[in-house]
C-alpha cells in the first residue's frame, strides 16, 4: 500500500475523510496543516501574520518532505500545497493522489462561520473562494490520479466513493 494524498480547496473535506480512510484502511493518518502547527508551535494563522505567506510555504515543503518518505499513510495536505512545483512533485511521488472537489458555493456553505483558515478573513471571502478554486482547480488536477466531486454527498458516501476507486484501480494493498 502506498500512501494516499489527500488535496483540494479549504473545506473540501481532507482531514475528515482521511480521518475514516485511515481508520478504514488500517492507516495512520497525517494532516499536513497539523504537523506544521506541531513544528513551529504555534496556529497557522497566527504564522502567517507574523510571518507571512512565503515563509509558511517553506516550513509546509519541509513538513511534506518529511511526510512523503515515511511510512505509508493517509495525508491530509493543507489548500495551498499544490502552489509550489516541488511540492507537487513530492505529492505525485508520496503515492496516489486524490483530488476532493469542491465548488466555492459548496465551500462557502461550509465555512462561512470558520474564522481560522487565514486566506479567508477577507472582505468578501465568497469571492476569494472562486479566485482560490480558479487558481488551484488546475494545479490540484494536474497531480491527483482521479477526482472526487464531493457535492453535499456525507463523509461515509465519499469515503466508500474513494476506496471502491482505488480498489478499480488496483491500488489497494499495493506497495
Amino acid at each position: 500500500m502506498r500512501t494516499l494524498v489527500l488535496v483540494g480547496l479549504p473545506g473540501s473535506g481532507k482531514s475528515t475523510i482521511g480521518r475514516s480512510l485511515g481508520r478504514r484502511l488500517s492507516l495512520p493518518f497525517h494532516d499536513s496543516d497539523h504537523v506544521i502547527e506541531q513544528r513551529i508551535g504555534c496556529s497557522i494563522r497566527d504564522f502567517f501574520a507574523r510571518e507571512g505567506e512565503a515563509r509558511f510555504r517553506d516550513e509546509e515543503q519541509h513538513a511534506l518532505e518529511d511526510l512523503a518518505v515515511g511510512p505509508p499513510c493517509v495525508l491530509a495536505t493543507g489548500g495551498g500545497a499544490v502552489l509550489r512545483e516541488a511540492n507537487r512533485e513530492i505529492l505525485r511521488q508520496a503515492g496516489h493522489v486524490i483530488y476532493l472537489r469542491s465548488s466555492p458555493e459548496e465551500l462557502w456553505r461550509r465555512l462561512k462561520r470558520d474564522t481560522k483558515r487565514p486566506l479567508l478573513q477577507v472582505g468578501d471571502p465568497q469571492d476569494k473562494l472562486r479566485q482560490l478554486f480558479a487558481e488551484r482547480d488546475p494545479l490540484y488536477a494536474s497531480i491527483a490520479e482521479y477526482v472526487v466531486d464531493t457535492g453535499r454527498q456525507s463523509v461515509p458516501a465519499l469515503v466508500h466513493k474513494v476506496l471502491t476507486e482505488l480498489e478499480l484501480r488496483g491500488a489497494l494493498g499495493q506497495g
